[in-house]
């Protein structure tokens, strides 16, 4: 058989090679998604894939697209649909963003990797941003317009709840939390959901009051490798 030197007539072939490139990193992440492997697959030549994708880089970037709406129809699906209040629909859709989120890293690790550590995801945050942010950035509005977050904290919230998450996520799938029972891992990350919107939305006044001085200063100057035990 020579695949090379025949045309490929399945009529659309970019969205032949980023469902093949959805398919080798689902399980084996970015470092598995090679031009020569999906074009194998689909039984076409290296330079009918170029036709459409410049390099490996932007077939990554293709599939980590892709992947980011799959990540944000996650999210949706967890959004609340019954009636609630202006004030508790909002909550409940940040809430749904900061579980979606973590529930899909759990779910999909090789596809997580794809989009933080593939490709160009290191790089500046793209216009337009991906739709996990902009369900992010959508919660946080409905929160302000709620009356629950002021304005002047809703420019940094957005870094905050996803620094937070993002990194919830990585003990999960790299970390310590790995090897803990799935159960488990349902109630903290609700517990990491809920302590970083009780964070975005308290006024930070109150939060600095709530930290004695001394003890902020001891903790910073031990720099202790996990926080300290509750007493």
């Amino acid at each position: 058989m020579i695949a090379d030197s025949r045309p490929y007539h399945h009529g659309d072939l970019r969205r032949a090679l980023i469902d093949a490139g959805l398919d080798v990193t689902r399980q084996g992440g970015p470092d598995a998604l090679a031009l020569r492997e999906v074009t194998r697959r689909l039984g076409v030549s290296a330079n009918a894939a170029y036709r459409h994708f410049a390099d490996r880089e932007a077939l990554l970037d293709a599939v980590a697209a892709e992947i980011f709406e799959r990540v944000a129809d996650r999210m949706a699906a967890s959004m609340p649909t019954h009636n609630l209040s202006r004030a508790d629909a909002a909550l409940q859709q940040l809430r749904a963003v900061g579980l979606g989120y973590i529930g899909f890293a759990r779910r999909e690790p090789g596809w997580f990797q794809v989009v933080f550590f593939g490709g160009r995801a290191g790089e500046a945050l793209a216009t337009p941003p991906p739709a996990p942010y902009r369900a992010l950035t959508d919660a946080l509005d409905a929160l302000v317009v709620a009356g629950l977050l002021s304005v002047d904290r809703r420019g940094s919230a957005p870094w905050v709840c996803w620094s937070a998450v993002h990194g919830f996520a990585e003990l999960v799938i790299h970390g310590p939390l790995r090897t803990v029972a799935h159960q488990e891992v349902d109630v903290l990350a609700e517990r990491c959901v809920d302590a970083v919107i009780a964070g975005v939305l308290a006024p930070v006044a109150s939060m600095r009051q709530s930290v004695p001085a001394t003890l902020d200063v001891q903790r910073s100057a031990r720099a202790p490798a996990m926080p300290p035990s509750e007493k």
